[in-house]
């Protein structure tokens, strides 16, 4: 029987701001890779949040309009250091991205050449492949334990992969079997039983336990405050914009349309891409349709969310509308409001939420809806993760249509055998040999400098 370890020592603030800075840096691959990631160092490294509380507040984040990666870690930063924690966490989880999204929309705009800056991604995408893997099999090993669970990761990959379906209608479904399964089959939709390794407690669940986390209780005059505060903050800059543009100027066009799009945009960047490109091109005809795919290209090869693509849009939308204002001027205001419409209600969501979420962690019928929605979590993210990996392997996609499926056909011939080989190499260096994730993203990068060079 294992020896219990020391309780894990508190978690500073300039500590969490620290890790919070270098997920923000490293978070390229989609939200696959930026949930593997976060569980690599928040649950397995540092024992800052137990498992089964992750996964919990992953689920709720699922369930969330926007991009569920940046509000779990807000969430986590609210968990370990209240607001100013979710604050921090959630910034500067998209901070070092918008960085790079605004730098590389002026050099697009200036010389439409991007060959550098995807070169120098090029092999940290293909190492992040070996981050979505191990994350994979670490989450698989805890929510597929029984049928029932294999079951439903399989339903809902099949259900994305092959079918296009809803991401909220396969999230939302597995919930609903969870609460059926709970009631018939309470062993099978039961939470998981901690692991030996897990029995240690995380810092988190410490504090829960030592009744230390009074932020984390629901209070219903906190919540109405929560309320009013963060929807004066949304709404109050695009309101002076008014006052200031008039309503037909493109920047506050682009705070309404957004602050819309944040609202509906369940399964992130992809699941509202179509539409926002269909608005933005042929509704208001903000920019080309060419323009729409290297938005989406520059957002795959820098880090944070996917869904950077639209400040991408808001910088372009802008630039070429200024409306009286200077194009520099107004592209950089155009992407400074799509990123306010768009993450401003993200911090809405987990500070209103969040409370009441934590104190339902205890109810049986709650449990195993998270339970079954944790398994199609799993298929979510074993979708994303070959999403990915197409995108990363072939120059080439071509999509197919019949019997109900839509599919990615992956032209073998546009197979880039560099990409295979960095791929493969990282997930053995970090599956068989564990070396550290940083010397192997890294590596990767360094080596795809190379292989650019000499190609």
């Amino acid at each position: 029987m294992p020896i219990p370890s020391a309780p894990p020592a508190p978690v500073s603030f300039a500590e969490a701001l620290r890790l919070w800075l270098k997920i923000g840096l490293i978070g390229f691959g989609g939200p696959a890779g930026q949930i593997a990631l976060m569980h690599r160092l928040v649950v397995e490294e540092r024992r800052w949040v137990g498992e089964e509380r992750f996964l919990h507040a992953l689920n709720y984040c699922m369930l969330l309009p926007g991009p569920e990666a940046q509000q779990l870690a807000t969430y986590l930063g609210w968990l370990l250091h209240r607001t100013a924690g979710g604050l921090a966490a959630g910034i500067l989880f998209v901070l070092p991205g918008a960085l790079f999204m605004g730098a590389l929309s002026a050099i697009y705009v200036a010389t439409h050449e991007m060959a550098v800056v995807q070169a120098l991604f090029f092999g940290i995408k293909a190492a992040v492949l070996a981050v979505v893997i191990e994350a994979l099999v670490r989450i698989g090993k805890r929510a597929l334990r029984n049928r029932a669970m294999i079951g439903l990761m399989a339903a809902a990959f099949l259900a994305l992969f092959l079918f296009d379906a809803p991401f909220p209608l396969v999230v939302a479904f597995a919930g609903l079997i969870g609460l059926v399964g709970a009631r018939l089959k309470p062993d099978l939709f039961a939470p998981a039983k901690p692991s030996d390794q897990a029995k240690n407690k995380a810092a988190i669940d410490a504090k829960f336990e030592a009744g230390q986390l009074d932020w984390a209780r629901p209070s219903l005059a906190r919540a109405v405050r929560t309320l009013a505060v963060w929807l004066a903050l949304w709404f109050i800059p695009l309101i002076l914009l008014f006052i200031w543009l008039g309503q037909d100027h493109v920047l506050v066009q682009e705070g309404i349309f957004f602050s819309k799009m944040a609202v509906v945009t369940f399964g992130g960047a992809y699941a509202v891409l179509a539409y926002v490109a269909q608005e933005a091109v042929n509704g208001f005809g903000w920019l080309g349709p060419g323009a729409m795919l290297d938005g989406l290209g520059l957002a795959e090869t820098t880090p944070g969310p996917l869904i950077l693509v639209l400040q991408f849009v808001g910088f372009l939308a802008a630039f070429n509308h200024p409306g009286g204002l200077d194009p520099w001027l107004a592209g950089g205001l155009g992407a400074i409001v799509t990123l306010w419409a768009t993450f401003t209600p993200c911090f809405l969501w987990i500070f209103l939420g969040a409370p009441y979420i934590e104190i339902l962690r205890g109810n049986r019928a709650l449990s195993g809806a998270l339970a079954a929605i944790t398994a199609a979590v799993a298929g979510v993210i074993l979708n994303l993760a070959i999403w990915f990996a197409l995108h990363v392997l072939f120059a080439r996609l071509d999509p197919w249509q019949g019997y109900g499926l839509r599919l990615l056909i992956p032209d073998w011939s546009s197979l880039d055998p560099w990409a295979l080989l960095l791929g493969a190499a990282s997930a053995l260096a970090m599956l068989r040999f564990k070396v550290n994730m940083l010397v192997v993203l890294g590596s990767a990068a360094a080596l795809g400098l190379v292989i650019h060079a000499l190609s």
